[in-house]
C-alpha cells in the first residue's frame, strides 16, 4: 500500500503474522497452555476410568462417615465417633500450630547465633560456629528422634510428676497447666484487647512521623505493651473476672482436666526449630555482613551504643538481604513438619495416612494434603512478599 503526501510517497507494508516476533510467542504460548490442558485432561480421563474398573468411586462424600479412631492430641474437641472431615480439620490445626511456633521460635533462635557468629568474644563466635556446622549436618529426622527420647527420659512418671506450685506438673506424658474457662463477660475483654491493639498500632504510626520530623523519640513498644496488657485487665476487673481457670488435677494413672502440651509436640517444635535456626544464623550473617562497615563506623561516631547500633542501623539494611532467603526456610518448617509421624505427633500427615488406608481413597486423601500445603505455602509468600516490599528502599 502506498500513501502520497506533500509530494512524497511512503510506502507502508504490513508484516507477515509468522514472521512478527511477538506475534510468534503468543501463539506459541496458547499452543502450549491448550496442550497442557489436554494432558490434564487425559490424565483425569484415564484416573476416571481405572477407578470406575476397580469399582473405586471418586467423591469427598467419606469425609462424612464415622472415623473409628481417635487422635492424642488436637485443639478441637474429637472422638472415636467423630467423623473424618473433623479429624482432618483437626490435623491441620495441629500442623499450623506446630508450624507456627517452630517459626517463631527458630527465627528468635536464629537472629540469635547469626549475631554471635559475629562476635568479637572468641568463646561466643565458637560457641555459635559449632551449633551451626553440627545441627546443620544432622537429618531432621534423627534430631526429632533425639528430642523425643530425650524428653520422655528427662521427665519422671506421672505419679512422681513435678509439681509447681500445685499449677503446673511435668512427667514424661506432657506438660499440664491450668485451662482458661471463658465466662459470659468474656467477649468483652476480647473487645479491649483489640482496642488495645488498635491503639498501640496508631501510638507506633504517630511516633514514628514524630521521630522522622523532630528527630526526637517516644517509647511506643513500652507504652503501646502497657496498653495492650492493662486495657483488658483493667475491663477484666471491673467485670468480675469473667474468666476462670480450671486446673488439672490426678485422677487415677493420669491427669484430668486442664491443657498438656505433649512431649510429641515439644520435640517437634524443638527438632523443627532448632535445624532450622542453624540455617537461618547463617542467613542473618551473611545479611549482616552485606552492609557497609561505613555504616557501623558512622553510627558509633555519632556516639550510638553497639546495641544501638546493631538495631537501629545494621539490622534494619541487612533484612532487605535477609528476608527473601528467610522465606524459603519458613516454608521448609512448615514442609518438614511432615516428619511429625514418625515421633507420634497427629499432624495433617499421619492423619491422612490413616483416613486413606481405612477408605482407600487415596485420590481424595492426597488431594486435600496438597492442597492445604499449597495454600499454607502461598499464604507465608505473600506474607513476606509484602513484608519485603515494606521494608525495600524507595527510589525516586
Amino acid at each position: 500500500m502506498a500513501e502520497i503526501s506533500a509530494g512524497h510517497s511512503t510506502h507502508t507494508t504490513s508484516v507477515a503474522w509468522w514472521r512478527d516476533e511477538r506475534k510468534r510467542a503468543i501463539i506459541w504460548q496458547i499452543v502450549v497452555v491448550l496442550l497442557l490442558l489436554l494432558a490434564v485432561a487425559f490424565i483425569i480421563k484415564n484416573l476416571i476410568d481405572n477407578l470406575e474398573t476397580l469399582g473405586i468411586p471418586l467423591g469427598f462424600d467419606f469425609l462424612d462417615s464415622t472415623a473409628g479412631f481417635a487422635v492424642s492430641f488436637s485443639l478441637i474437641q474429637v472422638d472415636l465417633n467423630s467423623s473424618i472431615g473433623r479429624l482432618i480439620v483437626a490435623g491441620m490445626l495441629n500442623t499450623l500450630l506446630a508450624a507456627a511456633i517452630g517459626i517463631v521460635v527458630a527465627t528468635l533462635l536464629g537472629f540469635l547465633v547469626g549475631v554471635m557468629r559475629l562476635s568479637r568474644n572468641y568463646l561466643v563466635s565458637r560457641i555459635a560456629t559449632v551449633y551451626v556446622e553440627t545441627l546443620r549436618n544432622v537429618p531432621l529426622l534423627v534430631q526429632l528422634l533425639f528430642w523425643y527420647v530425650a524428653i520422655s527420659k528427662l521427665f519422671p512418671g506421672v505419679r512422681q510428676a513435678i509439681n509447681l506450685g500445685d499449677l503446673f506438673f511435668l512427667s514424661n506424658r506432657g506438660i499440664y497447666a491450668p485451662r482458661p474457662v471463658a465466662g459470659d463477660d468474656f467477649g468483652l475483654v476480647l473487645i479491649a484487647l483489640l482496642v488495645g491493639i488498635v491503639a498501640a498500632g496508631v501510638i507506633t504510626r504517630w511516633a514514628r512521623r514524630r521521630q522522622m520530623a523532630t528527630g526526637q523519640q517516644f517509647h511506643s513498644f513500652w507504652v503501646g505493651l502497657a496498653i495492650i496488657v492493662l486495657l483488658p485487665l483493667l475491663v477484666g476487673l471491673a467485670l468480675g473476672s469473667p474468666l476462670s481457670w480450671e486446673i488439672p488435677e490426678l485422677k487415677g494413672f493420669n491427669f484430668q482436666g486442664g491443657l498438656v502440651f505433649q512431649p510429641e509436640l515439644a520435640a517437634l517444635v524443638l527438632g523443627l526449630s532448632t535445624y532450622t535456626a542453624a540455617f537461618i544464623a547463617e542467613i542473618v550473617r551473611g545479611g549482616i555482613m552485606a552492609v557497609s562497615h561505613g555504616q557501623t563506623e558512622a553510627s558509633l561516631a555519632l556516639g550510638l551504643r553497639q546495641s544501638w547500633t546493631l538495631r537501629l542501623v545494621i539490622v534494619p539494611q541487612a533484612l532487605r538481604v535477609i528476608i527473601p532467603p528467610l522465606t524459603s526456610q519458613y516454608l521448609n518448617v512448615a514442609k518438614n513438619s511432615t516428619l511429625a509421624g514418625i515421633i507420634g505427633y497427629p499432624d495433617l500427615y499421619s492423619i491422612i495416612g490413616t483416613a486413606q488406608n481405612q477408605t482407600g481413597r487415596a485420590v481424595e486423601n492426597v488431594a486435600i494434603l496438597m492442597v492445604f500445603f499449597l495454600s499454607l505455602s502461598l499464604l507465608i509468600s505473600l506474607f513476606m512478599n509484602w513484608y519485603n516490599r515494606r521494608i525495600a528502599l524507595v527510589e525516586r
